[in-house]
């Protein structure tokens, strides 16, 4: 018998993910209480393991809306927060205080990188970027986001009028639901401006967490939502 439940998703955008996520958590997560960390004592919804392959990032809202029956709750985000977010993830900013580290200040060199790689070509499987840090497990509060792993299809691997597509694979060793559309969002604009600078289009994203979770005080929420 099998302890750990995996999920898989599949979903053409991401609000699709989102809800799709918070369906799945409700269904085959499991609940327990935080005991170290910046919300120790609160309970989580968490899935072992998920898959979510989201097959048009770029198409239509990049955010999801409540539906009308629950329009006096507010969303998840607004594209205003995610524009605000976006730095934090693109770019090498001076830390702030209380900081240890940000995405951006790890990403950015990688990226920049990555990129002068790729217009060389693209028959190479190692444009990887690596968010965490070996000396990151003494942090009171270690990055969420891992890596962000990238593809882009050799010529001979491609059907013949498929386009240059740059793919994305992201991993998250604990999320947030209720951070994941900001985090995603920012995610898809890093991927479109990547691709841009390479002369490819943005592709899919494939993010997988061993932490996908809801916070007891979204519950209610969450459980609303799916009704």
């Amino acid at each position: 018998m099998s302890w750990l439940t995996p999920v898989n998703i599949k979903a053409r955008d991401l609000p699709d993910s989102w809800f799709q996520a918070i369906d799945r958590i409700i269904a085959d997560g499991r609940q327990w209480t935080v005991q170290r960390g910046s919300y120790k004592g609160l309970k989580r919804w968490e899935m072992d393991w998920v898959t979510i392959h989201i097959t048009h990032p770029h198409v239509g809202n990049l955010i999801p809306e409540m539906p009308q029956h629950l329009s006096h709750i507010p969303p998840p985000t607004t594209m205003e927060y995610v524009y605000e977010y976006l730095p934090y993830v693109m770019e090498d900013q001076p830390l702030k205080e209380n900081e240890q580290y940000t995405y951006g200040s790890r990403i950015k060199p990688q990226m920049d990188a990555i990129i002068k790689r790729y217009k060389n070509g693209f028959g190479s499987n190692q444009e990887c970027i690596a968010v965490a840090r070996p000396e990151d497990i003494e942090l009171d509060d270690p990055p969420c986001l891992r890596q962000i792993d990238t593809r882009i299809v050799a010529p001979d691997g491609l059907r013949e009028g498929e386009p240059y597509q740059l793919h994305f694979f992201v991993y998250f060793r604990s999320w947030d639901l209720w951070a994941y559309p900001s985090n995603m969002a920012a995610i898809v604009i890093m991927q479109q401006w990547m691709a841009q600078e390479i002369g490819v289009e943005p592709g899919e994203i494939i993010c997988s967490s061993k932490g996908l979770h809801i916070y007891d005080f979204s519950w209610d929420i969450a459980q609303l939502r799916v009704k």
